[in-house]
C-alpha cells in the first residue's frame, strides 16, 4: 500500500508541474497570437455561435476552409466550450493545447508502463518518462501555443496505449483505440500520415491475438471507419493535397535544375542521366531532410531554427539527455524488455512524412515522435541508476541536480526573455493596434491595414469579436492561383496588398509598418514591440 500511495502521489506531482509549465501565463506567453492561433478562435467562436465557419459552411466536419490551407477541424471545434467560458482570447484559444499537453503526460506513464509490463522496473521507467515528458522543452512550448499537432499526438498516443491494454486483457478498448487514432485524422495533417502506419504496424505485430478477439477486433474496424468516412472524399481532393505541395521537396524546381545542369555538363552521357537523374536527387534530399530531425544540433542544443518552436537557447531535449538518450537505445536493443520493439519503429516511422518538407528540422511536424524520444532518455537513465552497485542515490540524486538546472536555465529563458526577444516572431502588435483602432474608427470612413505582417484580417475579426453574420455579408475575398484564400476587407476595414492613397486622406486612418510610410504623414500613434522596436504606425495624410 505505502508502494502504491508514493507511486500515485508522484505521479500526481508530476502531472502537477506539466499543467503549471502549460497553462502559467499562456495569454501573453508567447507574448502573440500567430495568424493560425487567431483562425482557430475565431471559428470556434463562430461555430459556437451559429454552428458556421467564417466562411460560412454549417458544421464543417471535413476541414476548416480559413486561409485556404484547408485545415482538419478537430482543434476549433475543441476550442468551443472554452471559448463560451473564457470569452475570445488567448488563454481560451490556446486552452485546448495546455489542456491535452497536460493529459499526454498522463497518458505518457500508462503507456510506457504498459510497454514495458513484463518488467520489474515498469514503474520507475513510467514515472520517469513522464517527468521527463513534462519538462521537456519541445512538448512545454508545442503545449503552450494553438498547435493542433500538439492535440494529435495525445489522440495517437492514447491509440496506441488503448490498443496495447485492449490485446492484452481489457478487449472492448480496442474500439476506443480506434476511435481515438481515427480523431487523431482530423486534427492534423501528418497525422493522417503516421496513425494509419501505426495501426497497421500494431495490426501485424498483433494478427495472433486480434484473431482471438475478432468480435472486439470486427467492432472496432466499423467504428474506426464510420469516423473516417464522413472525411475520406476530402483526404482524396486536390484541396487535401494543397498545403503537402505547398511544402514538399518534390515540387521544388531547384532539384530539377540541378539534374539538367549536372547531366549538361557531362555532355548528356547515359552515365550521367543515370546518376544525375532527378527522382535520383529527390531521393538524396529527401534522407538528407530525413536525418536533419535527428540531428544533435536540433535534438540537444539550439532546436528548431524557428522561434515558435524553440527559445534557441536549448535543443528540443536538454544536454543532459545524450548520455542516457543513447544508453536507452542500446539497452533497450539489449534488453528487448515487453513490447521494446515499438517504440523505435513509432520515432522512426513518425519522422517520415516531415522528411518530405523542405524546412527541416521541424519540431511540430515530428510531434507525433513524442513521447518516444522521452521514453528512450528515461529508459537509459533508469537502466543506468540501477545497474550501479555503489553510491546509487548519491549518484542518481547528482543527476537529478543536473537536470534541475538544465531545466531552470531553460525555465528562465522562456519567462524571463523569450517574450521580450522573439515577439516579432509571434506578430506582436497586432493586438495593441487594435485597441487603438477600436477607439478612433469612428472618426474615419475607411481603414486600411498593412498586409506585412500577415494576414491582418483574420487579427481584426478575432479581436473586435465581429459578428461572423457581418463578415459573410461584407467580406471582399480573392482566391490566388494556388487556392489561398485573401479576405481584402470587411465591414471598414481593408486590408489591401498596397495602400491606395488615392482615397479621401482625411477619412482614412493606415496601420502600417516604419517601412511603407509615404512622404507627408500625420503620425497619430506608434505600436512597439516588446524589445522596443517600432512595429506599426498609424497615421493620416
Amino acid at each position: 500500500m505505502f508502494k502504491i500511495f508514493n507511486l500515485k502521489t508522484f505521479l500526481f506531482l508530476i502531472v502537477l508541474i506539466a499543467a503549471f509549465l502549460r497553462f502559467y501565463q499562456i495569454g501573453v506567453n508567447p507574448p502573440s497570437l500567430t495568424w493560425d492561433e487567431a483562425a482557430w478562435g475565431y471559428n470556434a467562436y463562430s461555430l459556437g455561435i451559429d454552428g458556421k465557419d467564417e466562411f460560412g459552411r454549417f458544421l464543417p466536419h471535413d476541414y476548416l476552409e480559413s486561409f485556404g490551407d484547408f485545415k482538419p477541424p478537430a482543434y476549433a471545434y475543441l476550442d468551443i466550450l472554452p471559448i463560451k467560458i473564457f470569452g475570445l482570447n488567448e488563454f481560451a484559444t490556446r486552452f485546448p493545447s495546455a489542456l491535452f499537453g497536460t493529459l499526454t503526460v498522463l497518458i505518457t506513464f500508462f503507456l510506457t508502463k504498459r510497454i514495458f509490463w513484463k518488467s520489474k522496473n515498469a514503474n520507475f521507467y513510467a514515472l520517469t518518462s513522464a517527468l521527463f515528458l513534462a519538462i521537456s522543452p519541445w512538448h512545454i512550448m508545442l503545449s503552450r501555443a494553438a498547435f493542433e499537432a500538439n492535440v494529435a499526438t495525445f489522440f495517437i498516443i492514447c491509440g496506441v496505449w488503448l490498443f496495447l491494454c485492449g490485446i492484452s486483457d481489457r478487449k472492448w478498448l480496442l474500439v476506443l483505440s480506434a476511435a481515438s487514432f481515427a480523431i487523431s485524422i482530423y486534427t492534423f495533417n501528418t497525422s493522417r500520415i503516421v496513425a494509419p502506419l501505426l495501426v497497421i504496424i500494431l495490426v501485424i505485430a498483433s494478427l495472433k491475438k486480434l484473431w482471438q478477439i475478432k468480435k472486439q477486433t470486427i467492432v472496432s474496424l466499423i467504428v474506426g471507419v464510420m469516423i473516417i468516412l464522413p472525411t475520406a472524399g476530402f483526404l482524396l481532393s486536390p484541396q487535401a493535397q494543397l498545403r503537402f505541395k505547398e511544402v514538399n521537396i518534390f515540387t521544388d524546381i531547384e532539384v530539377v535544375k540541378t539534374a539538367n545542369q549536372q547531366i549538361a555538363n557531362d555532355k548528356g552521357a547515359i552515365w550521367s542521366k543515370l546518376i544525375h537523374n532527378r527522382r535520383v536527387l529527390y531521393g538524396v534530399e529527401y534522407v538528407k531532410h530525413y536525418f536533419d530531425n535527428l540531428g544533435p544540433r536540433f535534438l540537444f542544443i539550439r532546436g528548431d531554427g524557428n522561434p515558435k518552436f524553440s527559445t534557441q537557447e536549448v535543443g528540443e531535449m536538454y544536454v543532459f539527455d545524450i548520455p542516457f538518450f543513447i544508453v536507452g537505445i542500446l539497452f533497450l536493443i539489449k534488453k528487448k524488455e515487453g513490447n521494446w520493439w515499438l517504440i523505435p519503429i513509432w520515432l522512426l516511422m513518425s519522422i517520415v512524412p516531415a522528411a518530405t518538407a523542405r524546412e527541416t528540422p521541424h519540431a511540430l511536424r515530428i510531434e507525433t515522435a513524442l513521447p518516444t524520444f522521452q521514453i528512450l532518455s528515461a529508459y537509459g537513465f533508469v537502466t543506468f541508476i540501477l545497474a550501479l552497485k555503489k553510491y546509487r542515490k548519491t549518484i542518481a540524486g547528482v543527476l537529478l541536480v543536473l537536470l534541475f538546472f538544465n531545466f531552470i536555465y531553460f525555465y528562465h529563458d522562456y519567462f524571463a526573455h523569450y517574450p521580450t526577444q522573439f515577439s516579432r516572431e509571434w506578430q506582436y502588435g497586432y493586438k495593441q493596434s487594435i485597441n487603438y483602432v477600436q477607439s478612433v474608427e469612428k472618426n474615419y470612413d475607411r481603414i486600411q491595414i498593412t498586409n506585412s505582417l500577415g494576414r491582418p484580417y483574420i487579427y481584426y475579426l478575432f479581436y473586435t469579436k465581429t459578428d461572423p453574420s457581418l463578415l459573410r455579408k461584407t467580406a471582399k475575398t480573392e482566391r490566388d492561383l494556388f487556392g489561398f484564400v485573401h479576405v481584402l476587407g470587411f465591414g471598414k476595414y481593408e486590408f489591401p496588398k498596397g495602400f491606395d492613397l488615392s482615397k479621401n486622406g482625411g477619412k482614412t486612418l493606415y496601420i502600417g509598418t516604419p517601412y511603407d510610410f509615404p512622404k507627408e504623414i500625420k503620425v497619430l500613434k506608434t505600436f512597439y514591440l516588446l524589445n522596443k522596436d517600432t512595429v506599426l504606425v498609424a497615421y493620416t495624410i
